[in-house]
């Protein structure tokens, strides 16, 4: 065996660990640019915004005076449209999921369904705002009501619950399905008792971080005929409706100053939601976690 040169290994050795301190640093520095980038969007958007977000800004509803306009309709009208996506999404989400992994059979056709599902998730937005505008508003008729955007915002995150649920049942490990059968439960007992609860914490991360995609799509709403200027709360899931971000880009559009004001008043009341989602994937994920060891 020819014996390697000492001081070819130790100069080998060296650039290696040059190499690995300078990926390293560069690495670093795209993640400070990019730290940077969001702390000069944040300072920006609370410089301008907080100005007009108050209480007067929750309560009121839209208005032509930007010292009289507030975002209650939009926000009302957001959370009725995710009234209406979660359990409509979750359960279409998860039931796909369990069939995919627990009943149907490995073979070609379930590969080809998957594989559409996972295309699904990076279908512009837009595409599933005019299926919705086909299907529920024309098809169905029900007009360009709340029920109709949900129903399409759920079709939007759908494939990703499919996804995030199939990935969070795969994880539970084969041997305690294995020990559920061999003690006499049903295919379903196990389902219920076994995989569904060591799934959950990663099932319903999935689930909440889709929402958090919902709340914030505007494409699909305007396709399907949301409202860009709404002084009244609906009153049922058939009425019109507004959305937060759709009011958000009709304050960007304007030329004035104040409105550029409350539309950055707008993207905070955003980010306090999302962040609320978020926590609460990350909370119910620990809560979860906790339970189980």
């Amino acid at each position: 065996m020819k014996q390697m040169n000492r001081e070819v290994v130790t100069n080998k050795m060296n650039r290696r660990l040059k190499m690995n301190t300078l990926a390293k640093w560069i690495f670093f520095g795209i993640t400070l640019l990019i730290l940077c980038i969001l702390v000069i969007l944040l300072v920006r958007i609370f410089s301008q915004g907080m100005a007009y977000f108050d209480w007067h800004f929750l309560t009121n509803f839209a208005s032509r005076r930007a010292e009289n306009a507030g975002i209650l309709g939009p926000l009302v009208g957001s959370l009725m449209l995710m009234v209406v996506v979660i359990p409509i999404a979750s359960i279409l989400g998860i039931g796909t999921a369990i069939y995919l992994e627990e009943y149907a059979k490995k073979n070609w056709f379930t590969h080809f369904i998957e594989t559409n599902i996972q295309n699904l998730a990076g279908v512009p937005s837009i595409v599933f705002g005019l299926l919705g505008l086909t299907i529920f508003v024309n098809v169905f008729g029900m007009g360009p009501s709340i029920l109709a955007g949900g129903l399409t915002l759920a079709l939007l995150v759908l494939p990703i619950i499919v996804v995030t649920a199939q990935e969070a049942i795969r994880a539970v490990p084969n041997h305690l399905a294995h020990a559920s059968l061999g003690l006499g439960a049903t295919k379903w007992q196990t389902i219920q008792k076994v995989i569904l609860p060591s799934a959950l914490p990663g099932i319903l991360t999935g689930s909440i971080l889709a929402l958090s995609r919902a709340i914030g799509e505007t494409a699909p709403l305007i396709v399907v005929g949301a409202l860009v200027f709404v002084n009244y709360l609906p009153s049922g899931f058939m009425d019109g409706f507004a959305a937060i971000p759709i009011q958000i880009y009709n304050w960007t559009i304007r030329p004035q100053e104040e409105f550029q004001q409350l539309a950055a008043a707008g993207i905070i009341l955003m980010l306090i939601l999302l962040i609320v989602l978020n926590a609460t994937a990350v909370w119910l994920r620990n809560k979860l976690n906790r339970k189980q060891q």
